[in-house]
């Protein structure tokens, strides 16, 4: 037997989680702040007030674009050289967002939060580096506990804001300012990483297969479906709802009060999501988690009180928490060591684009799918239905498919 297909300890995993959690945890804070302010900063800079969340759209973009690329470059040299480029990513980032708060200029800004993108697509491949050194049941624990240190850096984020947003003559400059700091330390957090590359292609064998073969694996195309799914719908919905708050005349702390909530549901179940995929499977908790996001519409569709879009937004984070991690540990249990660069980049490329869309058409149909607020509202969350229809339809073939198959 080889040393890559002996199991590997458990300390070394448990430190690789520890590791991986506070890079979620403080380098993961740049996120909520840049989505927080970036808005803000793109009305004060852009031509057009509709251009406003541009930015927002721009960092999911560069993500998705450069998810393959970056797989490409872990699956040879290591998850650290990849995570170190991602910290680069987000410092230029901040540098090049901050260079257009001073010159005044939104192309500038939006080039910025392009680069941004590729620290956002490096911290998607945190959930999958904390299972490659796991083994068994503390596998999807592994991955819960790292989506779990987003908790604090839904908390730590907005604190920097609030420090940094008016902190100098130009408004946000301070907040870019510490986002380059926050990026500037990752590279010593992943020095102290220990996870192997993958095992060195031998061209005289077989690699694994190609993504086209990939893709007609069902286990690994309902996963996909799965989190492109959960993460879409939580993003269309979690992206109107400031918007929905304010137009139904509700006041912005009150938006903002929501959206706190709905992170906090997104999160703390993190700490126990794990266990309850060890015990109960997948694909289980990935059914429990689009019957919530389904729960999350209903109650959004039956009015706009403010207890209505506390509940509804507080099911959709818990909805996304088990979709999105169930999914996560259905496609980490479907592809070999030889197979993670291209199985795992192509996940993020296909979810990060479906959030892309869900971005841009979130404000197309809260703004322009008829005359109020509250129509707008119905409009995002009618929206749902379809696509929930097919995340479910997948995972019950994928569950019955076997049977028959019999």
């Amino acid at each position: 037997m080889t040393d890559a297909a002996q199991p590997l300890p458990d300390a070394r995993a448990r430190k690789n989680v520890t590791i991986l959690v506070a890079a979620q945890a403080l380098l993961g804070a740049q996120m909520p702040m840049i989505f927080t302010i970036g808005g803000l900063a793109g009305q004060s800079l852009a031509p057009n007030p509709c251009w406003a969340t541009l930015p927002l759209s721009l960092i999911v973009l560069g993500s998705m674009l450069t998810a393959a690329p970056l797989a490409a470059l872990m699956q040879r040299f290591g998850r650290r050289a990849g995570f170190i480029l991602g910290t680069l990513g987000g410092a230029a980032g901040g540098a090049v967002g901050a260079l257009g708060l001073v010159q005044g200029s939104f192309p500038l800004f939006l080039a910025g939060s392009f680069l941004t993108g590729i620290y956002l697509s490096a911290q998607g491949f945190y959930r999958f580096a904390a299972a490659d050194t796991a083994a068994g049941d503390f596998q999807p624990k592994a991955i819960s506990y790292v989506l779990a240190g987003g908790l604090a850096a839904a908390i730590i984020g907005p604190q920097l804001v609030k420090v940094t947003a008016e902190a100098m003559v130009v408004p946000f400059l301070g907040t870019y300012l510490a986002v380059i700091a926050i990026n500037i330390a990752g590279p010593i957090l992943f020095l102290f990483l220990d996870i192997p590359r993958p095992p060195v292609r031998d061209p005289a064998h077989h690699h694994g297969r190609t993504r086209a073969e990939m893709l007609r694996d069902p286990a690994i195309a309902v996963a996909i479906i799965c989190a492109m799914v959960s993460y879409a719908l939580m993003n269309l919905v979690m992206t109107s709802t400031p918007l929905a708050v304010v137009g139904c005349g509700f006041e912005t702390g009150i938006a903002a009060d929501i959206v706190t909530a709905h992170v906090l549901a997104m999160y703390v179940p993190s700490f126990f999501t794990g266990h309850l995929i060890a015990r109960h499977g997948a694909q289980r908790i990935v059914a429990l988690g689009l019957a919530i996001l389904a729960a999350a519409g209903g109650v959004a569709l039956t009015g706009v009180a403010l207890e209505q879009f506390f509940v509804a937004l507080i099911l959709l984070g818990v909805g996304w928490n088990f979709g999105f991690i169930g999914a996560t540990a259905m496609l980490a249990q479907a592809h070999g060591p030889e197979e993670r660069g291209a199985v795992q980049g192509m996940n993020d490329l296909l979810v990060f684009g479906g959030v892309t869309m869900a971005s841009l058409a979130s404000g197309g149909l809260m703004n322009c799918s008829g005359g109020s607020a509250e129509q707008g509202w119905v409009a995002v969350n009618l929206a749902m239905v379809p696509f929930l229809a097919l995340a479910g339809g997948a995972l019950i073939w994928l569950v019955m498919r076997p049977r028959e198959a019999g």
